[in-house]
């Protein structure tokens, strides 16, 4: 009964290894899509799951990087329409294109990921693919299943709205950062007791892209961290309050750690160590 779970795990390893090189470049895309890195990794694990799947069912490998930015382009147009966001563009002016410069404004590439979402989500996924991945035009119609053409006509609007508009600041959300702050001090004075007392039975863990678990089993979580020196900061990143986690003498954050609570006791653990990619995304400001 043990040999079918075996297989599926290796299976997938094998898969995520497969595609290692190209998660980044996903949720590099995924994150300014969304204006969040935390939302553009949920939407990587998703289309992961999916491509996982159909890959399964296939008599042949695809092309796969072409082939994955389409199941990530068409995931993040889903959680899009569910989140309510914006996703009709007015016809495009084919006029546009006749002043069509091929090569992308630096600012463009170096733009917040927050300015991102004030675009047309067609204009902005074709300006992510294009001047910020560096996909060719080829390409970029190809994950978004529409023409040259029109890839032109919104890369041309799309440039011009966002090179026009000022970046808006993120609102803060009134998080529990008393409680925040109480967990850091414990863990940074790393008293594993006073960590683990300060976890609800309940709690649910998180390891992104690594394993989940609930209940007594969260209190194993902290054998890694036991062992290492780290150092949690609470920063201000996708308008919440969240943890920096900083290895040894580092001075830029390795990666993040979301945490939610309930009457003191903390309720989740979402632990981004397994995608240090995102550190490398991330806008935040020491809070």
């Amino acid at each position: 009964m043990t040999q079918p779970l075996t297989t599926f795990a290796d299976a997938r390893e094998q898969f995520l290894a497969l595609v290692a090189d190209v998660r980044p470049e996903l949720h590099r895309y995924c994150a300014r899509l969304t204006g969040s890195v935390i939302d553009g990794e949920d939407i990587v694990q998703d289309a992961l799951a999916k491509a996982f799947f159909a890959l399964s069912q296939a008599v042949e490998m695809p092309p796969l990087r072409p082939w994955l930015f389409r199941i990530a382009h068409n995931a993040a147009i889903d959680f899009l329409r569910s989140h309510g966001r914006k996703l009709t563009d007015p016809t495009p002016d084919l006029d546009d294109t006749v002043s069509f410069d091929e090569r992308p404004d630096p600012a463009i590439v170096r733009a917040a990921l927050v300015r991102f979402v004030a675009l047309p989500v067609t204009q902005r996924s074709a300006v992510i693919l294009k001047d910020v991945l560096g996909h060719s035009l080829e390409e970029t119609a190809d994950t978004m299943g529409t023409t040259i053409m029109a890839v032109k006509s919104a890369l041309g609007r799309g440039r011009a709205r966002l090179l026009d508009q000022a970046a808006e600041p993120a609102a803060v959300a009134a998080t529990t950062r008393a409680d925040l702050d109480r967990y850091a001090r414990v863990f940074n004075a790393r008293d594993w007791d006073g960590v683990r007392a300060m976890v609800r039975d309940d709690c649910q863990l998180d390891l992104v892209s690594k394993s989940q678990r609930r209940g007594p089993q969260v209190g194993m979580y902290f054998h890694r961290y036991e062992q290492e020196r780290v150092t949690l900061r609470v920063v201000k990143l996708d308008g919440r309050q969240v943890f920096a986690a900083y290895v040894g003498d580092a001075t830029s954050p390795a990666y993040f750690i979301l945490l939610e609570f309930r009457d003191g006791g903390v309720l989740s653990i979402r632990d981004f160590r397994y995608v240090p990619y995102i550190a490398a995304e991330a806008e935040f400001e020491v809070a």
